[in-house]
Parts: C-alpha cells; sequence; structure tokens
C-alpha cells in the first residue's frame, strides 16, 4: 500500500508515439504519469520528495540512460529505475543494474512485464521513502539535543553503561 503522497511514473523517451502509448497504459490503470522526451529537461525538473519511478530509454540523442540515472543519483533524486530499449546489450544491463536500475526491459515490453515493473519500482521507492523519512526524523531529533544531551549521547552510543557515563562526566 502507498503512502498518502501520490506516486509519480516518468517517462522519458525520444520516441514520441513510444511516450503516449506507455503514458495511456500506465493512466489506464490510475497511475500518475510525467512524459518527457527530452533527458535533460526530466533532469532540471525532477524532484524526489514524492515516491515514484522513471521509465528511462536507454539510448537518448542528447544523453543516454545510464547517464540520466547517474545524475539523478548526483542530484540525490530518489526515484526506482525502470530501462527501456530496442537495442540492449548484456554489458548496459549489468551496468544498469548494477547502479540500482529495478528492471532492464527491452521493446517491444508486454504490458504485463511493464506494469509488474512498474509496481515492483514503486514498491521499491516507497520503502526508500520511509527510510529516508525516518532518517530525517532522526537528525530533526539530534539537531534538537543540548551540547550536554549530545555529550551523554555520544557515550550512550559507544556502549557505556549508565554508571560509566556518570564517572565519565563527573
Amino acid at each position: 500500500m502507498m503512502s498518502d503522497l501520490s506516486p509519480t511514473v516518468y517517462i522519458v523517451d525520444d520516441d514520441t508515439s513510444i511516450l503516449r502509448a506507455i503514458a495511456r497504459l500506465l493512466a489506464g490503470v490510475g497511475y500518475h504519469v510525467e512524459t518527457y522526451s527530452s533527458p535533460r529537461e526530466f533532469i532540471q525538473s525532477a524532484v524526489g520528495g514524492v515516491p515514484g519511478c522513471v521509465i528511462l530509454d536507454m539510448h537518448m540523442p542528447e544523453i543516454n540512460g545510464l547517464e540520466v540515472q547517474h545524475q539523478l543519483a548526483i542530484k540525490g533524486v530518489v526515484l526506482s529505475v525502470i530501462f527501456l530499449t530496442a537495442h540492449g546489450q548484456i554489458d548496459q544491463c549489468v551496468d544498469a543494474l548494477k547502479s540500482g536500475a529495478v528492471d532492464f526491459l527491452t521493446k517491444p515490453v508486454s504490458d504485463a512485464n511493464l506494469l509488474a515493473a512498474v509496481a515492483a519500482g514503486l514498491r521499491k521507492s516507497e520503502v526508500r521513502h520511509k527510510k529516508q523519512r525516518e532518517i530525517n526524523t532522526l537528525k530533526e531529533r539530534l539537531a534538537s539535543l543540548s551540547p550536554r544531551e549530545h555529550q551523554v549521547f555520544s557515550l550512550v552510543v559507544t556502549g557505556l553503561l549508565n554508571k560509566q557515563i556518570a564517572a565519565e562526566l563527573g
């Protein structure tokens, strides 16, 4: 089950007929979809505040899909990535999966395979966002500690007992 944040499926492909077909399929089953024919435009607009996934064409004129994935990571955008290509090569597939891609599909892709990959990507994205929210909450709590509380906390995390902490801090 997804959180109250509405997940988005981004589609990035320089072939407008592919963009339209995939967008219709995904919107038809209830997904919020955004399409981009320019990978650079997508990178500039991509934000990671909402769970989502991106379906990336591997071969585009401006920039290839692996570079888009890399640029998203540099920006700190946490989206699950699904590669879709007409000319998949084993080394590209391996690189994509090692870099964290959810799936690597070849065109033409069956509706069932694409929908399964999107569902898996959105589940993975939801888990990542939940973990990130927990980390952010912990960072906020840590930042709210007084200097003395920081001293005590630093000793607690080293495994010292209360008596040892008291002796250490006087």
